[in-house]
């Protein structure tokens, strides 16, 4: 997966001259804490230390009281490949959404969708007695994936690092093989539910979802607004125009 803008690049350095993602203040944070934590990870390793069953998401311990997991999860990482694609990720879309909405909204959004995710993962595990670990940032970085479809839908990456798409056409390709994954029997060790979790809680709260009584009001106007129909205006009836 490689990355081109179809629209002329605007100032800035780290790549934007070159029509490169940029690399923004929190983006760049968020980075490189999750590379300092998997260089923590690997130390500890060595040591015989996993830090997985305390800082990963266990279900069966996020609903025992060990919440800070919701968090921390989404800092750790299993390999170098996973690391790396996420990483990959962050910076061909975190960038310009970061921009765009800036940093303390795009650091808001990233920790919902992340912890969002985790939430799915512990409904789904928890019932079931589920004390595997899910770790890293993916929930969140589907979240991202989503944001910028909805921000910068017409831009066109390079899927596979072979196919010309727009960015909303991938950010469909995606869920859909998150929505069908989830549906599978698992084995492949990806949490396609933390996936699919992650897109549907930026949905929402891209959509003021929680705002209730905003969003009826939002459905009675479309409602309305259906209902409402344009009369054409007839010669033998004077009352409309």
């Amino acid at each position: 997966m490689s990355y081109y803008r179809s629209t002329p690049p605007r100032g800035g350095w780290s790549g934007d001259s070159a029509g490169l993602p940029i690399v923004t203040p929190v983006n760049r944070n968020l980075m490189i804490l999750c590379g300092v934590m998997f260089g923590v990870q690997l130390a500890l390793r060595l040591a015989g230390i996993e830090l997985s069953p305390l800082l990963g998401l266990v279900p069966v311990a996020v609903v025992h009281g060990w919440v800070w997991q919701l968090v921390t999860y989404m800092f750790l990482h299993a390999n170098i490949t996973h690391i790396l694609f996420n990483l990959l990720a962050m910076w061909m879309f975190g960038g310009d959404v970061e921009r765009h909405w800036g940093g303390r909204k795009y650091l808001v959004y990233w920790l919902v969708c992340g912890i969002g995710a985790g939430l799915c993962v512990t409904a789904a595990g928890a019932p079931r007695g589920v004390a595997i670990p899910t770790i890293g940032a993916s929930g969140a970085i589907y979240g991202l994936i989503l944001a910028y479809a909805t921000l910068f839908g017409e831009r066109r990456i390079l899927w596979n690092f072979l196919f010309p798409i727009k960015a909303r056409t991938f950010a469909w390709i995606v869920f859909a093989i998150a929505f069908v994954s989830s549906l599978q029997e698992p084995g492949d060790n990806v949490s396609h539910l933390a996936h699919l979790g992650g897109m549907a809680v930026g949905w929402l709260y891209l959509k003021r979802a929680w705002r209730m009584g905003a969003l009826w009001q939002e459905l009675a106007w479309r409602f309305r607004r259906r209902r409402f129909k344009v009369m054409p205006p007839r010669d033998d009836d004077k009352w409309i125009h």
